[in-house]
């Protein structure tokens, strides 16, 4: 039986806010999202309050999970800070680490990262900018890195345009474990999650930063991830809370940086690499994606994009440079279609050079830059 919004929001009125009004007539609840089992909504208060306002949080997704026909609930307290209010100061003594990405401050050193039980190295797939084809190269990494021997998952943690769900060609939904947890979805020998996997394609994810950091901590600590060698991150573009967050909740193994040739796109991707070094995560090193173009009819090369940028970039700022892969209709054609170049096509030209790049992703994960704890980053409200 599916959950419709209306019998949510009846059963939160049951929810009493600090000062006792039914939770739906505070004016604090954002659109509640419902359908195929999966509840998803936050509660947006003061700064000020957030401290009684939590166990409200926790109040509400207990009513909600009761509902017949819920399998998962996801109920994120968010916080403003009023127009005027003075930020909180870091604590004193705190270890400074440089300046701080706008909105965030570095907290106390010392305070211990929750790695993913089971899972032995996490490592991100970023750029600075969207359209640089990340999200493919992060798949078939993950799939280069399968193919040499590693148990692999990949989560997609771009909330706001999730794209495992068409690059691997699943419609189906995660079941849940116990009705607390999520089972992961398998596809090519990969353990996959991904938010799209709970919503509708064309649902809009109309959330806030601190809903986004609920929804990423959820699908890394309540999914059943199993025993993994490696666990691929394909991240949203740019330097915002996912990845913040990342690098404060997860001891991520390191970051590899996707970008195009051209100047445009590496001026986004120096920006990933110096978000990620600031943060003290390593960078294992840069993928250099459309990086020419041959003609299937007459075998020209064309340099669309320029060329070689990534790896002028990569030697400039003392990285690795991972390899290039071009920009061919096959590797469309086959994301599109859900069915990646690695599984599908093993034996041809651009499996292999995503599992040469996969092969020095595990070289790099061997070395001794790997695996450095980073400082927590807390988001200010």
């Amino acid at each position: 039986m599916a959950v419709t919004k209306e019998q949510v929001l009846a059963s939160l009125n049951g929810v009493a806010s600090p000062d006792g009004t039914p939770l739906p007539r505070t004016g604090t609840l954002s659109d509640v999202v419902a359908g195929d089992g999966k509840v998803f909504f936050s509660i947006t208060v003061d700064a000020a309050e957030v401290k009684a306002w939590e166990g409200v949080r926790k109040r509400a997704e207990e009513a909600v999970r009761a509902l017949p026909g819920v399998q998962s609930a996801l109920v994120a307290l968010t916080a403003e800070r009023r127009a005027g209010a003075a930020p909180a100061r870091p604590p004193q003594g705190a270890a400074s680490h440089g300046p701080a990405p706008a909105g965030a401050r570095a907290a106390p050193r010392g305070e211990a990262m929750l790695g993913v039980p089971g899972v032995e190295a996490i490592i991100a797939v970023a750029s600075g900018k969207g359209g640089v084809g990340k999200s493919t190269t992060a798949v078939n990494l993950a799939l280069g890195l399968s193919s040499l021997g590693l148990k692999v998952g990949i989560l997609d943690a771009d909330i706001y345009g999730p794209s495992l769900p068409k690059l691997l060609a699943i419609k189906e939904k995660p079941q849940t474990i116990g009705g607390t947890r999520l089972k992961p979805i398998t596809r090519y020998g990969l353990t996959v999650m991904s938010i799209g996997f709970l919503i509708e394609e064309e649902t809009p994810m109309i959330w806030r930063g601190p809903m986004v950091i609920s929804a990423l901590t959820q699908m890394l600590r309540e999914v059943e991830w199993g025993a993994l060698d490696v666990m691929v991150v394909d991240m949203p573009p740019g330097t915002g809370d996912a990845q913040l967050t990342m690098a404060q909740q997860v001891p991520l193994k390191g970051a590899v940086i996707v970008s195009t040739p051209q100047d445009l796109a590496l001026i986004d991707a120096r920006r990933g690499i110096a978000m990620f070094k600031r943060v003290n995560v390593p960078v294992l090193g840069i993928v250099e994606n459309m990086s020419y173009f041959l003609c299937p009819e007459c075998g020209t090369r064309s340099d669309i994009f320029g060329h070689g940028g990534a790896r002028r970039e990569a030697e400039r700022l003392g990285v690795p440079f991972l390899g290039e892969v071009p920009l061919h209709m096959t590797i469309r054609e086959k994301s599109d279609a859900g069915l990646p170049v690695v599984a599908t096509e093993p034996d041809g030209e651009h499996a292999i050079v995503y599992r040469n790049i996969a092969a020095r992703v595990r070289d790099q994960l061997k070395g001794p830059a790997a695996g450095r704890a980073a400082p927590k980053i807390v988001i200010e409200a």
